[in-house]
C-alpha cells in the first residue's frame, strides 16, 4: 500500500521545528548556498540542529541545493553537499546534471537523492530519465493537472513522486522562468535569482 509524506517547507531551523510539531512527516530548507531558498540565510549549524530536532520523531529534512551552478562555484558547491551528508540530511535535492555526476563519481552523498522541481518534469519520458540517473524521488513541475501526475506515476511506479498542493503562484513554467534575468539580470536558475512576480490574490 503507498503511503503520501506530509512534507513542509521550512524557512529556517524555527519554521522547520513548527512544521515537524504540527505533525509534518519531513521537511524542505534551503542550503546555506546554491539553492532557490539560498536567502533564507540557513546555516550548517541551523541544518544539523533541524536534522536533530526532526530525527527524534521521526521526521525527515531534505535540503536544496537546486539551481545552476558555474564552475567556479563547484568545489565550494560539493564541499558543502559532503558536509550536509555527515550532519545527518535524508535527501538532497539537485536540478544541476554537472553536480549530480560529481557527486556520484565521487561518493558523496550515501543517502536519497531528489531531483527538484527546477528541473522542470513536466512528462514520463523526462521523469523516467531522471530516475535512470539515480533520482529515487522526483519532484513535479508545479503546473501539472491530475491527468499529468497520473501518466508521470504511471511511467515510473516504482518511484517516488513529489506534487506541490500549495505554494508561491508563478506564471512560468518551474525551473525555467526569465523574468529575474530580464529584469534584474539575474538568472532564476542561479541561486543569487530575484523573485519578482509576488502579487496579492
Amino acid at each position: 500500500m503507498q503511503t503520501l509524506e506530509l512534507l513542509a517547507p521550512a524557512k529556517n531551523l524555527e519554521c522547520g521545528i513548527a512544521a515537524i510539531d504540527h505533525g509534518a512527516d519531513a521537511v524542505y530548507i534551503g542550503a546555506p548556498r546554491f539553492g532557490a531558498r539560498a536567502a533564507a540565510g540557513n546555516s550548517l549549524e541551523d541544518i544539523r540542529q533541524l536534522c536533530d530536532y526532526a530525527h527524534q520523531f521521526g521526521a525527515k529534512v531534505h535540503v536544496t541545493v537546486n539551481t545552476i551552478i558555474y564552475q567556479d562555484e563547484m568545489l565550494d558547491t560539493l564541499k558543502m553537499i559532503q558536509q550536509l551528508d555527515e550532519i545527518g540530511v535524508d535527501a538532497l535535492l539537485l536540478q544541476d546534471m554537472g553536480v549530480l555526476t560529481e557527486v556520484r563519481a565521487q561518493n558523496l552523498w550515501s543517502r536519497e537523492l531528489h531531483s527538484s522541481t527546477q528541473c522542470d518534469v513536466r512528462t514520463p519520458e523526462k521523469a523516467y530519465w531522471l530516475t535512470t540517473l539515480g533520482f529515487k524521488r522526483v519532484v513535479l513541475a508545479r503546473e501539472l493537472s491530475l491527468d499529468e501526475i497520473k501518466a508521470i506515476h504511471q511511467a515510473i511506479p516504482d518511484r517516488e513522486i513529489e506534487v506541490f498542493v500549495h505554494g508561491a503562484l508563478c506564471v512560468s513554467y518551474s525551473g525555467v522562468c526569465y523574468a529575474s534575468e530580464k529584469c534584474f539580470g539575474r538568472l532564476c536558475q542561479s541561486w543569487r535569482m530575484c523573485t519578482v512576480l509576488s502579487y496579492e490574490v
